[in-house]
């Protein structure tokens, strides 16, 4: 069984699609740009949004860099909260402290958005720390490098830790600091077999398949 559990927080713990799309358009809009079909749209949820915003729009990266902060004009007021939970996730949260696992969010999301979400749909009382980018580094290997500075994660440590995430990105980071990540697929943001590409220990479409790989 895992001690430290990272969950990543946009398209795992919540699925935060309308708040993220209606601040990807009113982002567009306010830059006179088109805005991408939906189906687009569904990439911008999890990668870091500067990223994003350069390959699904066409935008060089200080462009990109400013679309980001006229989005969070937008979410960080009322985007926030146009979001709700992953079915089922809170009980296993609860499931998992309750067997002793140290639980902590670690999200390219700035942090002084991931505590209000937190908090919001009942997160916080389960968590050792919410964890988040600082708004320019949104890199996901050094986010989940401050949440192990924050949990006193060592290196001996690293073999009884995991992340769990929806997107190639939370993979990859997890991989460049030396640990595994479980895919889910609560929402199906990602393309059709991108998590098993990118290196997945295991893939789940529910909350309690996810129960059942981290406890056994």
């Amino acid at each position: 069984m895992y001690h430290y559990i990272l969950f990543d927080l946009d398209g795992t713990l919540t699925d935060s699609r309308e708040g993220i799309f209606n601040s990807v358009r009113y982002s567009l809009e306010k830059l006179d740009r088109p805005c991408p079909p939906e189906e687009t749209l569904l990439r911008f949820v999890g990668p870091p949004l500067w990223d994003s915003f350069m390959r699904y729009c066409a935008m060089t990266e200080p462009e990109a860099r400013h679309a980001v902060e006229v989005f969070r004009e937008r979410y960080e007021t009322v985007g926030w909260a146009e979001n709700r939970p992953a079915e089922g996730i809170v009980p296993l949260l609860r499931q998992l402290k309750e067997a002793g696992c140290v639980l902590a969010i670690a999200s390219s999301k700035p942090e002084r958005s991931v505590a209000p979400i937190a908090e919001k749909f009942g997160f916080l009382p389960y968590l050792a720390a919410a964890c988040g980018s600082d708004g320019k580094n949104e890199a996901k290997e050094d986010v989940i490098r401050d949440a192990f500075a924050r949990l006193g994660i060592t290196e001996t440590d690293k073999q009884h830790t995991i992340m769990v995430g929806d997107r190639c990105y939370d993979v990859e980071g997890a991989a460049a600091c030396g640990i595994p990540c479980i895919g889910v697929t609560f929402f199906d943001f990602a393309p059709p077999g991108e998590l098993e590409q990118a290196g997945a220990l295991a893939v789940c479409a529910t909350a309690e398949e996810l129960q059942r790989v981290l406890l056994g």
